[in-house]
């Protein structure tokens, strides 16, 4: 018997075949489900291929007017899902911040402890000869320098393997700009966290805030796709266990950018589209505020 087009037999759309979560494959990354659909021609999307629509989200082939007519097609500019401009290289600022890292590391290695010691996030310790060092003694450089900051092979290996794998897709996701903006606010409030709350003389570094933080990003853009969920949970709780079991980890930043992170996600990803640059613009501005706020109490704090 022959199948009538559109009969239960056979699927509606020709991309439609459903993975192990039951979710369709992406009509140009077949490999990749997802949860979401182009309003124009119902294909599945992933969020590569996603572009921000005046009503959810069209596919690439729809916004260049390959199912669309007339000017109103071509003149639509292609967005991400967070408005951020798509590029042909999603992957440069994770490039350029993994190149950073590697190029302080490489320079601790030749230097030794002196610049370890000039870089790393501390309140206020006593330095020696050279006098007392620390963020409460005006030195607030110290809040972006750790964050890039590593010591151990084995430290700089797991923050820089696992931006490789969360970097590019939020990048993707969420445009050049808006991804820089992402990870130095999450980076920043590890750092303020840590300054807050550890011991004034306790010395802190790493990437693991502005880590943290692109991984609660990752869950809220997950959630705001209305994607499968459990692979980002169940790493984030592994995460957070080995934060608060594993002997000296700075848990402080570890939790300090997780929040900023996902706070900042969301306003960036659940942004109207009629307002979404200047709710954007207000979220970054108060995380950063909240930064500054916490640093200006802690230095008060300790007499700086």
């Amino acid at each position: 018997m022959d199948q009538v087009p559109g009969s239960p037999q056979e699927p509606q759309h020709p991309h439609d075949e459903q993975g192990g979560d039951g979710l369709p494959g992406c009509y140009a990354h077949p490999d990749r489900t997802t949860g979401i659909r182009c309003t124009r021609c119902e294909k599945p999307i992933c969020p590569d291929c996603m572009v921000s629509a005046s009503v959810g989200f069209q596919c690439r082939d729809c916004v260049r007017g390959g199912s669309g007519t007339g000017h109103t097609a071509q003149a639509t500019v292609p967005r991400t899902i967070a408005g951020g401009t798509i590029t042909a290289d999603p992957r440069l600022v994770t490039k350029i911040l993994l190149g950073l890292n590697l190029a302080v590391f490489l320079a601790v290695l030749a230097s030794g402890d002196d610049l370890v010691v000039q870089l790393e996030l501390i309140g206020r310790a006593d330095a020696g000869p050279a006098g007392n060092v620390g963020v409460a003694l005006g030195e607030w450089y110290r809040l972006v320098t750790a964050m890039f900051l590593h010591q151990q092979i084995p430290h700089i290996a797991f923050n820089m393997l696992s931006l490789w794998w969360l970097g590019p897709p939020l990048e993707a996701a969420l445009g050049r700009i808006r991804f820089i903006a992402l990870y130095m606010l999450a980076g920043l409030g590890g750092s303020a966290l840590t300054y807050l709350i550890a011991a004034e003389n306790q010395p802190s570094l790493g990437a693991s805030g502005a880590i943290f933080g692109l991984l609660g990003a990752t869950a809220v853009l997950l959630r705001r796709m209305n994607a499968d969920m459990k692979p980002v949970l169940i790493l984030l709780g592994l995460n957070l266990v080995f934060t608060f079991l594993w002997p000296n980890i700075a848990w402080q930043a570890h939790v300090g950018g997780l929040v900023v992170g996902a706070a900042v996600a969301f306003g960036m990803v659940h942004a109207p589209r009629d307002r979404r640059t200047l709710i954007q613009g207000v979220t970054c501005a108060v995380a950063l505020l909240a930064v500054v706020a916490v640093v200006w109490v802690r230095t008060l704090q300790l007499g700086g």
